[in-house]
């Protein structure tokens, strides 16, 4: 059960990061430049953005297992369309129909743990579950630019296939086909999408495309159109008599701190890893495998401490982990600030 779990959010987790680190080559092998290279990573996340509430109630109406199979095979066979695409709109287009895979997948892996694993080992299980899942997330850049360096970089999508294949086997063996209670917009994620976090082909300034600013008439509306549409939302959600988010769960408050805690330090990590992938690559000079390497501390403090925090969570409760977590974070992204760029990794 928790290979399967942690295999196919893996495989999501990691095309959401690895593809970032391929984006110089993509760029290069197309002849296309950032605005094009933006969506080949946006249109990944908004999609999967905007249908994973989605994914979670359709498992809950038709059973988890059979949904799980579904998005993964939607997802191989979207990653396969990924790697033979022949010009960058065919790739986004691909890419856009690999996140509503993801979005099928990535909520049932969580409420397969929730189900199979009695509450004396939940704690464990789901601490494994976020430990690899981050790892896969850590991972990405240096698979990616092993396979670009030894390759191509189609084959971080190829390399999906396998995965999936074997989730599919040891899913239908051993996860059963029950519906599982879930305790869970694509607009705003449009308009907040990172226009920061994308890879120039190029590191000149003649090959960059003015990106659309807040201030652009298409945000302003894409925003505001989303923050209407997020208002329906949520009154329907109020009214309806089975709700994909109940909104009661946020008025306890551990609940809802736990995920303003996960929000706003994921939202920095993911976002200073991203940049700094770029700048290893594009500013210092580094090889994909290389700017890939330099991550490698996370990948390996992540895999020791992971499983151990869960243990330790489970034992005297969540409360120090999510106070010192935080902070240890935001000091080593302030002491990135006082790193230079050069060619020299220790320095």
């Amino acid at each position: 059960m928790l290979a399967v779990s942690v295999l196919g959010s893996g495989i999501a987790a990691l095309d959401a990061t690895v593809v970032n680190i391929a984006l110089p080559a993509i760029g290069r092998d197309f002849g296309t430049g950032v605005a094009a290279l933006q969506w080949v990573m946006n249109g990944y996340t908004l999609t999967l953005a905007a249908f994973l509430l989605i994914g979670g109630s359709l498992g809950d109406r038709f059973g988890r297992r059979k949904v799980y199979l579904i998005g993964t095979a939607w997802f191989a066979l979207a990653s396969a369309a990924c790697g033979f695409a022949p010009n960058v709109v065919f790739l986004i287009i691909t890419r856009v129909l690999q996140g509503v895979g993801a979005a099928l997948l990535t909520p049932g892996s969580l409420v397969i743990l929730e189900a199979s694993f009695r509450p004396a080992d939940r704690a464990r299980a789901i601490g494994a579950w976020s430990g690899l899942g981050g790892i896969a997330v850590a991972a990405g850049p240096l698979v990616g630019g092993y396979l670009i360096s030894a390759a191509s970089w189609r084959w971080i999508f190829f390399i999906n296939i396998p995965v999936a294949v074997m989730v599919i086997v040891l899913s239908a063996r051993h996860v059963p086909n029950r519906g599982a209670p879930m305790r869970a917009v694509e607009l705003i994620t449009w308009a907040r999408r990172p226009w920061w976090c994308s890879c120039p082909a190029s590191p000149s300034r003649s090959s960059r495309p003015p990106a659309l600013g807040w201030s652009s008439p298409v945000v302003l509306t894409m925003a505001a159109l989303g923050v209407i549409g997020l208002a329906a939302f949520l009154a329907w959600e109020r009214r309806a008599a089975s709700p994909m988010l109940p909104l009661s769960v946020f008025a306890q408050r551990q609940f809802a701190a736990v995920n303003a805690v996960s929000f706003i330090v994921y939202a920095a990590l993911t976002g200073a890893t991203c940049l700094l992938r770029v700048m290893l690559q594009v500013v210092s000079g580094y090889s994909p495998l290389a700017s890939g390497l330099a991550l490698l501390p996370l990948t390996i403090i992540m895999l020791v401490l992971s499983g151990r925090s869960g243990q330790l969570a489970a034992r005297i409760g969540p409360r120090l982990q999510l106070s010192a977590g935080p902070l240890v974070i935001g000091a080593g992204l302030a002491l990135l600030t006082l790193a230079p760029s050069g060619p020299s990794y220790v320095r």
